[in-house]
């Protein structure tokens, strides 16, 4: 009965306090203080590019995302002070991609693929929570040192697999099975609730909703305080890099 009660309640919590943040949560570390013109036709042409966005297309360009903070990680080899910039960007994205799939995508999966569903998204927790292990561990090392940059090779190396197989087998299956527009919806819902989560990883939170929306909603304050004093690389630096790793998505929207 009091297991029902906190699962009823957490799920109260959690969807009240989710539609607040959505208001009001920032879509990038908040270091960055420049205010974007929303009328301008820059940002305009990024809103609409991304409300008429698939669930594949808003993932694979998070992928992409990954791979170049990492290749900037790897080219700023001898440079400790750059290297801890990338790798806290890079562990940004992956921290918040990896919840955000956790809440919205695998869900999707368990609820219109079946059995198999419930068998592709147990596989890809279990790849997360590995992801977590080391990127939790990570912060324990120092950017420059040999340790540090096994340990994050270690993440990509295990992160490329599993986000190859989200994007040729998993997610094709979904969206197949779901329909383009509500594949749309499913985007927005993704970009939405990255806005809320934690930025850091934390392997011990659950994994499933409700109590990981719980978890990260407790979570996600103390790591956003954190990021306003950790060092990350320029703003425009970023949107760059971001600028051309979207360019290298290979799926159709």
């Amino acid at each position: 009965m009091f297991a029902r009660s906190l699962t009823r309640t957490s799920t109260r919590l959690s969807v009240s306090a989710s539609k607040s943040l959505f208001r009001t949560a920032p879509t990038k570390p908040l270091r960055y203080t420049q205010t974007p013109n929303a009328y301008s036709p820059i940002a305009f042409s990024r809103t609409m590019a991304t409300q008429t966005q698939t669930l594949l297309r808003a993932i694979a360009e998070d992928h992409q995302e990954m791979y170049a903070f990492y290749d900037k990680y790897v080219q700023s080899n001898g440079d400790a002070d750059a290297q801890e910039r990338w790798s806290r960007q890079l562990i940004w994205e992956v921290a918040r991609h990896a919840i955000g799939e956790e809440l919205v995508v695998y869900p999707l999966m368990e609820k219109h693929l079946g059995a198999e569903g419930k068998k592709l998204a147990d596989e890809d927790r279990a790849d997360h929570q590995y992801v977590k292990n080391q990127l939790y561990a990570l912060e324990k090392l120092s950017a420059g040192t040999p340790e540090h940059a096994a340990t994050l090779k270690d993440v990509m190396d295990h992160l490329h697999p599993h986000n190859d197989s989200e994007e040729t087998h998993d997610l094709p299956l979904l969206e197949k099975a779901i329909g383009q527009a509500s594949s749309m919806e499913a985007a927005g819902s993704f970009r939405r609730t990255k806005k809320f989560v934690p930025t850091r990883s934390h392997p011990s939170a659950p994994n499933k909703p409700p109590f990981e929306t719980l978890a990260g909603l407790m979570a996600a304050p103390m790591d956003k305080l954190k990021d306003v004093f950790a060092k990350f690389p320029k703003e425009e630096e970023v949107d760059k890099v971001e600028s051309e790793a979207k360019k290298n998505v290979n799926v159709r929207n």
